[in-house]
């Protein structure tokens, strides 16, 4: 299926690949989607429509496996504070739905902040604009795609850092507790 992202992506002549996969509209999770199109979840990016207060809005793109951090948003948003934009509001502002919301063919291009992790990988996914529909291309063209919006685009830290077990370490179960972000944890 043709997408707004998709066309966006081939009117600046941006290689790309569409991934299908069957929706369930009770599970729309970035880890699932992974799952259905076959690639790890930290290479699945999740865009997020964040408000830092009224009429104030930024794309968030963060790993799938991950969890935005409002206050590292803001700080590199340059934002008193940071929140997710009400589920209402996603639509009218983005004219995408929840699950399907990409950077590309917006109703209104919102700065963009990415984390820093994109380019760790030779390829991620995004949505297309619709849910079912991926695409699948490189970090640098998927920065350039965005640069094109004509708004700001930033990499920068942006998720959390979750705990995690290292094995044969001291503690219960052998394992030690370490606090770090996702990409940083043994495979």
């Amino acid at each position: 299926m043709k997408t707004n992202g998709a066309r966006f992506l081939e009117s600046l002549g941006i290689p790309f690949e569409l991934r299908e996969y069957e929706v369930d509209p009770d599970d729309l999770s970035a880890l699932t989607v992974a799952k259905k199109i076959g690639m790890p979840p930290e290479q699945v990016f999740k865009t997020l429509l964040v408000t830092g207060g009224p009429n104030i809005y930024r794309f968030a793109v963060i790993p799938g496996d991950a969890e935005l951090d409002f206050k590292k948003l803001a700080r590199a948003a340059n934002l008193r504070k940071a929140e997710m934009a009400p589920l209402k509001d996603v639509q009218p502002l983005t004219g995408y739905i929840r699950g399907g919301v990409t950077l590309f063919g917006a109703r209104k291009p919102y700065p963009v902040y990415i984390d820093e992790t994109v380019i760790l990988f030779d390829q991620i996914s995004v949505s297309a604009g619709a849910r079912g529909t991926q695409l699948i291309l490189t970090p640098a063209d998927y920065l350039r795609a965005a640069q094109a919006l004509e708004v700001e685009v930033q990499t920068a830290d942006l998720t959390k850092s979750v705990p995690h077990k290292i094995p044969g370490g001291p503690g219960p179960d052998s394992g030690t507790w370490e606090t770090t972000k996702p990409e940083d944890q043994p495979k």
